[in-house]
């Protein structure tokens, strides 16, 4: 989840970026995010406080800048079908789980479960083509995306012992009605 898409074509503000990113997620790591500050992630990073404000106007909205980031990663690695982003998702949440859990977990920020929800009901919007008659585009996005999002964060916080592999096709399965 790193934020490069702002000022791509210049290699010292994605630096920078990437440099405040990386900071800010050590540090979440190290203390949880309700605990960083602006002036932690600058030190971490070796960037003064101005040049973090060039950027970003705070820690949530540096924080946020990630998901966008992974939103394009994800329709990059989207698999064959609908839905297709929803395995590499729990992979990517599966090889950081400590991050994840950090981030998107139940004693993460509301903020940040609410982006995260918004990000996956955008992808799967994108991916959804139709719903069965009678069934409203906007609530079978919703009820999907908020389905998808308690079984992740359910499985990021070590509930079951299912893998990646596993809860990606329990996942499908479960929309497999709704993709009909």
């Amino acid at each position: 989840m790193r934020p490069e898409s702002k000022g791509e074509g210049d290699r010292r503000v994605v630096r920078t970026r990437r440099s405040l990113h990386d900071a800010l997620i050590s540090l979440i790591l190290e203390k949880g995010f309700e605990n960083v500050t602006v002036q932690a992630v600058c030190e971490k990073a070796d960037v003064g406080r101005s040049t973090f404000y060039v950027h970003f106007a705070d820690t949530e909205e540096l924080l946020l800048s990630g998901f966008d980031h992974l939103k394009h990663a994800l329709r990059s690695m989207k698999g064959d079908g609908p839905l297709g982003f929803a395995r590499p998702l729990i992979v990517h949440a599966g090889e950081n789980r400590r991050l994840f859990r950090a981030l998107v977990g139940r004693k993460s920020g509301h903020f940040v479960q609410v982006r995260f929800r918004e990000l996956v009901a955008e992808l799967i919007d994108e991916d959804l083509k139709k719903v069965p008659k009678g069934v409203d585009r906007d609530a079978a996005v919703r009820a999907t995306a908020g389905a998808f999002c308690e079984l992740v964060m359910w499985w990021s916080e070590g509930r079951t012992k299912l893998t990646a592999d596993e809860l990606a096709s329990s996942f499908e399965v479960l929309c497999a009605p709704l993709l009909a």
